[in-house]
């Protein structure tokens, strides 16, 4: 039985699904990040920093400011927790419902219902501290929740990889297949800029070249 005074945080532990949601629901808990997969929980109390948070904040940003200079239906969300009931859980940095025709749900403060709602097209875990996982076990855990495309931030390289997925199966990508036209390459530059730039540079730079292509 896992019990939340023995429980060991920022690893995949095995446990049952009632186990998982007994310590979803744990105050002690609630700033935590929860995933469940393949009868393994994993719980993310790791401290998050500026640099985890600027990239992430940035990475979404071009991902919006693209897809609203080329017309595309977007809905972007973060730190969302998406439940398949007795199945799995996850809840990337950020994630994004993209197209038309699909099943977005409404504001909640409860996971998202994936036995109701569509699974976002494209996630978005930053990883620093994680990253291994992130590329790893978690990586199968999209693969198998309908996700289309999901994107690994590595922080301390400043730098996207990106993985298309296709009937349970992931390849590495350079451009997205969800966001025609758009090149890793573009975010990875973007990425370096925060270096020596501020957002509103950063940004003018984006317009600049999207509207180019």
């Amino acid at each position: 039985m896992v019990s939340s005074s023995t429980f060991a945080t920022d690893t995949w532990v095995k446990a049952t699904w009632e186990e998982f949601l007994e310590l979803a629901d744990n105050p002690e808990y609630e700033k935590a990040r929860f995933y469940y997969h393949q009868g393994y929980m994993r719980i993310e109390m790791a401290a998050l920093g500026s640099r985890h948070g600027r990239q992430n904040s940035l990475v979404a940003n071009v991902i919006t400011i693209f897809a609203t200079l080329k017309n595309i239906e977007i809905v972007s969300l973060t730190n969302t927790s998406y439940r398949k009931e007795g199945i799995r859980e996850f809840q990337p940095d950020s994630s994004f419902y993209i197209g038309s025709g699909l099943r977005i749900p409404p504001e909640s403060d409860s996971p998202v219902d994936l036995n109701e709602y569509d699974p976002p097209t494209l996630v978005l875990e930053v990883g620093s501290t994680t990253l291994s996982d992130d590329l790893g076990f978690k990586r199968l855990l999209y693969e198998q929740a309908g996700v289309r495309e999901y994107w690994v931030n590595n922080a301390k390289a400043g730098e996207v990889i990106g993985f298309s997925i296709s009937e349970g199966r992931s390849g590495q990508i350079h451009q997205s297949l969800v966001l025609p036209g758009l090149s890793l390459s573009v975010i990875n530059e973007a990425l370096q800029r925060r270096k020596t730039q501020k957002d509103n540079e950063i940004n003018r730079w984006l317009i600049q070249t999207f509207n180019q292509m």
